[in-house]
């Protein structure tokens, strides 16, 4: 006779882990053969662990003493992913559970992230060139689309850019990706990045209100935010394609606010949107919108914290680890309103469990099942300094 087991009414480190496990391992099918030496959960518990604990595969490896061999994950990593499909998978992962947790509308945001690329000058084919930033003009670049819900950021999808990319192909590619989601979109808001006639001209052929910082292209514009106070104005932009050329128009909101000797500055900062959205009036209300699409926490400040370290230039591979880091946060996320969070009338109440905490106990979890050293050899036995 069996006894009826009653619910866990805790969630464990080792839980969490397998929780991410398990997300990866049911995702990618990877064929790594009956007598092979390692399996699919081996090479994503490794994964997992160096995500969380910011170091490389290698060393992770070398220091676990039930780890398989760094060798033989990196080789798995090479032979048995593909670009699309980590690609097409890793949208998915990132979009599954979250999405049942989204309100009927929501804001998205587009952003662009550049990582910069210190490597040879030479070898940059295959990376994204853009402005000199952080001492280099290459760069391992990253667009991402993400809801935004009570300031929290729910990533949906993110894309690798390479030279060739454009701002309006990689929209383009989000907006399908909303296209099939449930949740209707109550606004776009977009780096300054996506300002350009083609990108304004898809989200209004795709009936979307937006928000979008512009960039000070032309002497019309540059003296609007050069003097006057807050005000709205109309501009457009000319953009060519195939021969062919259009303009573009939209409303500009600028908004006016004193510096008040912040950064050793003073007078006034006028900062322009690009505006086509029914619950904004006013240039203020087009400043704080859009402010606040930067929400609580930064997604890619969180996802330096889980980042596995690495020097390789495979697409793929990186790409794989952008996806871990974000579906981290995802995870975090789900975990903490599914399970954590307490049902109460008028809303679940959220205990506190930072995004720092939630990556420590990963992290140990992965140092237990990879036995991690925990000691160091020592030339003579320790003195009673070492003890209390």
């Amino acid at each position: 006779m069996t006894t009826k087991q009653q619910a866990d009414d805790e969630i464990h480190e080792d839980q969490l882990l397998n929780f991410l496990v398990n997300t990866l391992t049911g995702a990618f099918s990877l064929n790594i053969g009956e007598n092979a030496e390692i399996a699919p959960d081996d090479i994503f518990e490794v994964l997992v662990g160096a995500c969380a604990d910011g170091t490389s595969i290698s060393e992770l490896c070398e220091n676990s003493e039930d780890a398989p061999s760094g060798t033989d994950v990196l080789h798995h990593l090479r032979t048995k992913f593909d670009f699309d499909t980590v690609a097409s998978v890793g949208n998915l992962l990132l979009q599954r559970d979250v999405i049942e947790h989204l309100p009927e509308q929501v804001e998205v945001v587009v952003d662009l992230h550049l990582r910069p690329y210190y490597g040879d000058e030479d070898e940059t084919s295959g990376l994204y060139h853009s402005e000199a930033k952080d001492g280099t003009t290459a760069f391992h670049a990253y667009a991402t689309l993400y809801a935004r819900v009570r300031n929290k950021r729910y990533t949906l999808a993110v894309r690798r850019l390479e030279d060739g990319d454009t701002a309006s192909s990689v929209l383009a590619e989000f907006l399908g990706v909303l296209e099939g989601l449930d949740p209707e979109v109550k606004a776009v808001y977009l780096d300054r990045e996506f300002y350009d006639g083609k990108c304004l001209t898809l989200l209004q052929a795709h009936n979307y209100a937006y928000v979008t910082p512009i960039v000070k292209w032309g002497e019309a514009i540059q003296k609007e935010l050069d003097q006057g106070w807050s005000r709205t104005i109309e501009h457009d932009l000319t953009t060519e394609f195939d021969g062919h050329s259009w303009t573009v128009e939209f409303p500009v909101y600028i908004d006016c606010t004193y510096q008040n000797g912040r950064y050793d500055e003073h007078g006034v900062a006028r900062h322009g949107y690009a505006v086509d959205a029914p619950f904004i009036d006013t240039p203020r209300q087009a400043r704080h919108h859009y402010a606040k699409r930067f929400g609580i926490e930064s997604s890619y400040r969180l996802s330096e914290k889980t980042t596995i370290s690495t020097t390789t230039r495979n697409a793929t591979q990186r790409l794989l680890f952008v996806v871990i880091s974000l579906l981290f946060q995802n995870v975090w996320r789900y975990l903490h309103w599914e399970y954590v969070a307490t049902p109460r009338r008028g809303g679940r109440r959220l205990w506190q469990w930072t995004f720092e905490e939630f990556i420590d106990m990963v992290t140990r979890a992965a140092w237990t099942a990879l036995a991690v050293r925990r000691a160091v050899p020592a030339n003579r036995p320790p003195d009673d300094r070492f003890e209390r």
